[in-house]
């Protein structure tokens, strides 16, 4: 039915009549790629839209979806006023979609609460905000990642696309004694593993540039976990993010908590274009990020941003890993000795240093007092 070749006699298994579909164009949707058989996909011209973001949503329920509820619930403004807060506050934590249909039904169910209210006799003007909505709706549904609170050793901040838009993932690793096993975890798939082993194997053979120690492999047990264990993840986009946290927490350099980073690496630290670039700068930008790292060969893929979250972000444009370390990682912290001296260098006092008396040894102890 859809081959152009062989549509002109298409036959009906129901009316057995052949129909000239020739001339008819189809438009076919779907939420997901995967799922099509290859033999009709490969008779369609693919298309790619991307979702909408939030900014996006906010404004098609301003213009569309809030008015028609309105009409439908037999309110009107002077019943209901809905601020944009709340609004953004029910797209993130109450919906989980790429489209509209759970929005539009979430603010649906408000206006009918309202509308029920009026029927009651009660006139008075409703406002809901970001800080009431959970008594139209209830408890939120979805809740966004935490941001991070301090920079810290062995974990970095990545960036992770889905059907319903980007989202940040934080990626762990931690160090312990033992004979250099490796252990993944967080429902990895089988790229992302593999996106793990050439980060190890990066390490071991830049090991001497990184000022690690080169047999570290046969002496530490090395764990790398990825949070929210229950969602399986896949894909090599988490490369370079995998690295930056091993090698984080062999250097004891801390991440920086206003870098985020997406890109797949390779054995030679060469850093791969990555896909989704649009909606997972728009999850760093409502994560707070500042920073963002990315391959080099996305460049092209940056007029696809809008210009006002161009201008407010930060973008580094790396070739290898390399450009994400010294971008991502920090000074190692400092104790001791050397701690007093920064302190000094900045201006702040020194620390008093008050002489103890030395302990007296039981021999002198025994001796009498002389005058």
């Amino acid at each position: 039915m859809l081959d152009p070749e062989q549509n002109h006699a298409f036959s009906d298994h129901y009316l057995n009549v052949p129909f000239d579909l020739s001339n008819v164009l189809f438009i076919c949707t779907a939420n997901l790629l995967d799922p099509i058989p290859a033999a009709l996909a490969d008779r369609m011209e693919v298309i790619q839209l991307s979702g909408y973001t939030n900014e996006e949503k906010l404004a098609i329920a301003r213009k569309y979806l809030i008015p028609r509820q309105f009409s439908d619930n037999g309110i009107s403004p002077s019943h209901l006023e809905i601020s944009d807060d709340a609004v953004l506050r029910v797209i993130a934590e109450y919906t989980k979609e790429a489209g509209l249909r759970n929005l539009e039904r979430e603010i649906a169910s408000i206006c009918r609460k309202v509308a029920r209210k009026v029927a009651e006799g009660k006139t008075e003007p409703t406002r809901v905000n970001r800080a009431n909505v959970h008594t139209f709706l209830g408890a939120p549904k979805f809740l966004p990642e935490a941001e991070q609170e301090h920079h810290e050793i062995g974990v970095a901040t990545g960036l992770a696309w889905t059907s319903t838009g980007g989202e940040i993932l934080y990626v762990e690793a931690s160090l312990s004694r033992g004979r250099g096993n490796l252990t993944l975890t967080g429902q990895l798939g089988d790229v992302m593993k593999e996106s793990a082993q050439a980060a190890v194997s990066y390490a071991r053979a830049h090991a001497k540039e990184l000022g690690i120690e080169p047999d570290f492999y046969q002496k530490l047990d090395i764990h790398i976990h990825v949070p929210a264990g229950a969602i399986p993840k896949d894909g090599p986009s988490a490369g370079i993010t995998m690295a930056t946290a091993l090698i984080s927490a062999l250097t004891k350099r801390p991440v920086s908590r206003d870098v985020a980073m997406t890109g797949e690496i390779t054995l030679r630290g060469r850093v791969l274009p990555i896909g989704g670039l649009k909606e997972k700068s728009l999850a760093a930008f409502r994560a707070g990020i500042k920073t963002l790292v990315v391959p080099d060969r996305n460049q092209k893929d940056l007029d696809e941003i809008p210009k006002v979250l161009r201008r407010k972000l930060k973008w580094v444009l790396a070739k290898n890993m390399s450009d994400v370390l010294s971008t991502a990682l920090m000074e190692p912290r400092r104790t001791g000795a050397k701690s007093r001296h920064i302190e000094r260098d900045k201006g702040i006092p020194p620390r008093r240093l008050v002489a103890k008396p030395l302990r007296k040894t039981q021999r002198e102890r025994s001796l009498p007092i002389r005058p």
